[in-house]
C-alpha cells in the first residue's frame, strides 16, 4: 500500500515545472541525510577509502551533496516515467552524438556506470533505438513490474533479470540490439576479479570484455551529468574503445575502472556512493562495512 501511495505521489509530481521537481528532490536529500544513518555511513566509508587525503568536513559536504543528487534522480524519474518524449528530450543536451550514430545497426555495448543520471541515458537511447538491459528484482513485486513497464515505455526494449544470465543478452546483441550495461557494482567475484578502484581492490565484473569478444560489439561509454537547478542534463557519448577487448579480461576491467574514476573526478557528488562498492573482500581481509 505504501509503495502504491508513493508512486501516486510521484505521478502527481511529474505535472510540476522541472525547477520545482528538482527543488523537491534536493529538499528530500536534505531531509534524508540526517535520517539515513546506515547509508550515510556507507557513503562516508567509501569516500574515506577512495579519497584518504580528503578532510572530514569536505567529506561530509560531499556526502550531503550526493544525498541531494541521489534524491533528485529518484524524484526526476517522475518525468522519465510519465512525461512526453518531447518534454524529456527538451531537458537533455547530447554531446558526441556522432559516436552514437556511428554504431547504429552494429553490435554495441553502451557502458553506463552508476551515476545518478544513468536512467536519463537509458530513456533517451530507448527513444532512438531498441536495446536490451538487465535489472535486479525489487523486494516489492509491484515496484519490479512498474520499473519494467516504465523502462520499456519507448520502442521495444528487452529487459532481462540477472537470474536469466547473459545468454539472452548475447543473442540480442548479435541480432543488432545494443546492450545498456551497468557493470560497476559489487556482485562478488564469481564472474570477476579484484581490480583497483581508486587504489582499493574492488570486486569487479570482467564480463564486459567477454561479451564484446563473443559478439564483436564495440564499447561506447554513455554518461549523464545532472546540471544545477533547472538546466537539465548533458548526455555524453564517448568514442568507441579501440583495441578492446585486448585478450586480457583483467586488464580490460582495469581500463573500465580507470575510465569510471576519471568521470567520478569530474562530478564526484553524482557517483553512487551509497552502494557498498567494497563489500566483497579478498580472503583474510577485514570487512569495511
Amino acid at each position: 500500500m505504501l509503495a502504491r501511495l508513493g508512486v501516486f505521489i510521484l505521478w502527481l509530481i511529474h505535472f510540476l515545472p522541472f525547477r520545482a521537481i528538482a527543488a523537491i528532490g534536493n529538499g528530500l536529500g536534505v531531509l534524508l541525510y540526517p535520517l539515513a544513518a546506515e547509508r550515510r555511513s556507507v557513503g562516508t566509508i567509501n569516500l574515506k577509502l577512495c579519497f584518504p587525503e580528503m578532510g572530514d568536513e569536505e567529506r561530509r559536504k560531499l556526502v550531503r551533496g550526493h544525498f541531494k543528487m541521489f534524491c533528485r534522480s529518484l524524484i526526476e524519474r517522475s518525468i522519465l516515467w510519465w512525461s512526453s518524449a518531447e518534454r524529456i528530450n527538451g531537458l537533455i543536451r547530447v554531446e558526441g552524438i556522432e559516436h552514437f550514430e556511428a554504431i547504429r545497426g552494429k553490435p554495441t555495448i553502451f557502458l553506463a556506470p552508476h551515476f545518478v543520471g544513468m536512467d536519463t541515458a537509458g530513456q533517451w537511447i530507448a527513444q532512438q533505438i531498441d536495446s536490451v538491459s538487465m535489472y535486479a528484482n525489487q523486494k516489492n513485486r509491484y515496484l519490479t513490474e512498474l520499473l519494467l513497464k516504465k523502462r520499456a515505455r519507448f520502442g521495444k526494449q528487452g529487459l532481462y533479470s540477472r537470474q536469466q544470465g547473459l545468454r539472452p543478452v548475447i543473442k540480442a546483441i548479435r541480432e543488432g540490439k545494443p546492450f545498456f550495461y551497468l557493470p560497476d557494482q559489487d556482485q562478488g567475484i564469481k564472474d570477476g576479479a579484484f581490480i583497483p578502484f581508486f587504489g582499493v581492490p574492488a570486486a569487479t565484473m570482467t564480463s564486459l570484455s567477454r561479451i564484446a569478444q563473443m559478439t564483436g560489439a564495440q564499447v561506447v561509454p554513455s554518461i549523464v551529468r545532472v546540471l544545477p537547478g533547472a538546466a537539465g542534463y548533458v548526455l555524453t557519448f564517448y568514442p568507441a574503445w579501440e583495441n578492446f577487448p585486448s585478450g586480457d579480461d583483467v586488464a580490460d576491467a582495469r581500463r573500465m575502472n580507470e575510465f569510471i574514476e576519471q568521470r567520478v573526478l569530474e562530478m564526484p557528488e553524482q557517483y553512487f556512493w551509497l552502494h557498498k562498492r567494497f563489500k566483497t573482500r579478498p580472503e583474510g581481509e577485514s570487512k569495511f562495512y
